[in-house]
This record gives C-alpha cells, structure tokens and sequence, in this order.
C-alpha cells in the first residue's frame, strides 16, 4: 500500500480527480486529495490558468507542502506524490524536495528541474503524443535532466490522445488511453511495494 498525496490540475478539484482518488483507495492505497483552488472547478483551460494566476504558483506550493508536512511523518515509508497536468508540476516539486520520497507519479504534466536536482525516486509520466503543453524537445530535456538527478524515469506516450485524456468530462478525453495508463500506475504502485 502507497500512501499517495493527489493534485488536481489547473481545472480544480473536478469528479474525475475524485474518481481518480477512490480507484487508487479501491487499489488499497491510502490517498490525500487536496483541494487547492478552495472549491472553484472550471470547465476550460483559460479559467483554471486564471485561478492559477490569481492564486500563483508559490502560494499553490505552499497550500500542497501545507498538507504533505504532517503526512511526512506518519505511516510507513515515504509519500507518493502524484499530479494531473498543473498538479504533476507541483508534485514533482514537492518530489525532489523531499528526501523521503517513495515514489513520482505523474500525468499529463511535469515542471522544471534544477541542476542540482538529487532524487533516486521511481518516476512515471503519461503524458499525450503530441502534447501541447508538453512539447517534444521539452520531453526530452525533461527526460534527461531527471535522469541526471539519478531518477528512475519510465515515461508512457498516448499517440493522439488530448492533454488531459484520463477526465471524460473534457474533451481530450480517450477511454482507450486512459485504460492503458491507468493499468500502468496500478503496476507502478504496486511495484513500488516490491
């Protein structure tokens, strides 16, 4: 069993981030769903990367490591932190800041990497092909920077799936894709109780 802290993107805390979070319960993992937009949920892009905006982005960190602080000593091992597009960004942020990790789950999103990056957590990304939020070259850079700070990087590509693909209230939805990924987290989870 992981114990996992779930991030939703920039739409909000939408049903399929719920849906999300009681499949993972389902798969016997105990999860942490924050809500970080205080209950706003936002049926375009453009209105959630306003949220965003309005909030910012240190001020959405600091609420996300608000409720990872006090899961950072309880149970046994290390968090998982795991993201939806915006909220990948972060957890990948809140990932590399925290030693005790156990894991990096991320979909549809990743964020930047600094140089002096040390992680040696196992790191999942499934992410659309292509994404416009996640381009080719940014992929591989991205790729290779996580690489460098000694990561174990598996990276899962949906040829022509939209950006968010796993939420079938949007229109990137693709079930078919959704499924794949959703079967390879499951495995990723459950290997990293191996």
């Amino acid at each position: 069993m992981a114990r996992i802290l779930l991030l939703h993107s920039a739409y909000g805390l939408r049903p399929a981030v719920q849906a999300a979070a009681d499949r993972l319960r389902t798969a016997g993992h105990e999860v942490h769903l924050p809500d970080l937009y205080d209950g706003r949920v936002v049926d375009t892009v453009e209105e959630g990367m306003a949220i965003k905006e309005e909030i910012g982005t240190e001020e959405l960190l600091r609420r996300a490591v608000a409720v990872a602080v006090p899961l950072l000593g309880s149970g046994s091992g290390g968090l998982v932190y795991a993201g939806f597009s915006l909220g990948g960004a972060l957890a990948q942020n809140l990932a590399l800041a925290d030693e005790g990790a156990r894991g990096l789950l991320l979909f549809h999103g990743t964020s930047d990497i600094l140089d002096e990056a040390a992680t040696g957590i196992p790191v999942q990304l499934h992410v659309a092909e292509p994404d416009p939020f996640e381009t080719e070259d940014w992929l591989n850079a991205w790729y290779l920077r996580m690489r460098r700070a000694g990561a174990e990087v598996e990276v899962h590509r949906y040829h022509g799936a939209g950006h968010l693909f796993t939420d079938p209230g949007l229109p990137d939805y693709d079930a078919d894709a959704a499924a794949l990924a959703w079967a390879a987290a499951l495995d990723f989870l459950t290997d990293l109780d191996a």
